[in-house]
């Protein structure tokens, strides 16, 4: 089971997350592309840092939408959709390749990746634009009990996906991230992620935020480097997933 975690998301002299504490205890770097978040110099800088450590560098694309943090939910053409993400995609490739490297895989960011789970359409263009950019990487979805509805969807698009969990985050009873609004929809102790990660690994379910167990099919699980016990969880989860 691969630990990933969103990275290189400071903009500016703003700084967000602990990437550098974080980044020796995971396998996977999603790396934002500077329409959320991010900018030039801090991807070349989360770049090297993934390398230095040994980790696998992905693509982390969103919603152009800075100042809402990629969060808001954007009405975009499909054409437009498309080049947006072949923008997002291309840009980071780029400073991957001038240090030697190369994106291996494609994650969608907040409001963005949450759409595509539930919108068909979004869905297809987000595979069509891996497909014509990146038809190597695989695109990291979320995790839910209709896994195989999607796994046939990028089958028909040529592509491969990868399937991911949650450690901190609440699931409704439908097998989906309850919205950060809603009381509890964020795992404030190191205990309840080692519950939720351990049943994941070991059971294939969760727990929803009712108490329903809901079935999923993970390869991989998302901590999240900007939360106050982020090196904490992060190398906790490392024991636990070196562990099980």
């Amino acid at each position: 089971m691969k630990l990933n975690c969103d990275m290189g998301e400071s903009f500016g002299t703003w700084t967000k997350g602990m990437d550098a504490e974080v980044m020796p205890y995971i396998d996977m770097a999603n790396i934002a592309c500077g329409f959320h978040a991010s900018d030039p110099l801090t991807m070349e800088r989360t770049v090297k840092m993934a390398l230095a450590e040994d980790v696998t560098i992905g693509a982390h694309p969103g919603y152009p939408d800075l100042l809402g943090f990629g969060r808001r939910e954007l009405e975009c053409h499909p054409e437009d959709l498309k080049a947006i993400l072949v923008y997002q995609m291309g840009a980071l490739d780029g400073i991957c390749r001038v240090h030697g490297t190369s994106i291996q895989y494609v994650k969608p960011h907040g409001a963005l990746y949450n759409k595509m789970m539930v919108d068909n359409t979004t869905l297809s263009v987000v595979m069509s634009a891996v497909r014509s950019y990146a038809p190597h990487c695989p695109l990291v979805v979320m995790a839910t009990p209709e896994w195989q509805l999607v796994k046939d969807r990028a089958d028909e698009y040529g592509i491969e996906v990868w399937f991911e969990a949650f450690s901190d985050r609440a699931y409704s009873d439908e097998g989906r991230l309850v919205k950060r609004s809603v009381r509890g929809a964020v795992h404030e102790t190191t205990e309840a992620i080692e519950q939720q990660v351990t049943q994941i690994i070991q059971d294939g379910t969760v727990t929803s935020i009712s108490g329903k167990r809901i079935p999923i099919k993970a390869d991989t699980i998302c901590i999240h480097g900007d939360s106050y016990h982020a090196v904490d969880a992060a190398r906790h989860m490392r024991q636990v997933v070196g562990s099980l």
